[in-house]
């Protein structure tokens, strides 16, 4: 999803077009998130990017994608660009747990 959103525009209220905004963006990755994962894969990812422009738009998280929405709003932007696309995820296994000494201290 590639997608330049508009803050400004006439006889509509700015926050109804950024709750328009965010929501189009949900939906986008609750659809991605249901399509059928490929073999050898754990779950869906996204790489994210997000500025003013396309030009200018930086890589993020998708975990603060909605936060950028909100404080490009604040500041008082009339427009953001949002790219986003889904990737293969694969989990990697936790570290195992270093074996603690439990023994009593026979030294006292």
């Amino acid at each position: 999803m590639k997608k330049t959103f508009l803050l400004r525009v006439d006889g509509k209220h700015p926050d109804r077009l950024l709750e328009a905004c965010k929501h189009e963006v949900r939906k986008y990755v609750a659809r991605q998130r249901r399509a059928a994962l490929p073999e050898g894969v754990d779950y869906w990812d996204f790489a994210c990017r997000f500025g003013s422009t396309e030009t200018d738009a930086a890589p993020v998280h998708f975990a603060t994608l909605i936060g950028l929405m909100d404080a490009a709003a604040k500041a008082g932007a009339d427009s953001f660009f949002v790219d986003i696309l889904g990737q293969h995820g694969i989990r990697k296994p936790k570290p195992a747990a270093s074996p603690v000494d439990t023994a009593p201290d026979s030294s006292a």
